[in-house]
């Protein structure tokens, strides 16, 4: 088999660093999105509302999947 079709390892060594990071960016951009709501209004308010909350539901499942990854 050609070296340049194999695999890569599936190194998860840092995989909670990573998950943390991505957790500390999302509620960064929730933070901004609340500012940038203050100036909005109607539609775009209501996007934003809906993107916080998707923003939300996915900093709750990358907190529980820290969880899983920290217990292995």
């Amino acid at each position: 088999m050609d070296d340049k079709y194999k695999p890569k390892p599936d190194d998860r060594s840092d995989n909670v660093e990573k998950l943390q990071n991505m957790v500390q960016n999302t509620i960064e951009n929730l933070e901004e999105a609340h500012e940038t709501m203050k100036f909005s209004s109607g539609e775009e308010k209501q996007n934003i509302v809906e993107k916080n909350k998707r923003r939300e539901e996915a900093i709750e499942g990358m907190r529980q999947e820290i969880k899983d990854e920290a217990s292995e």
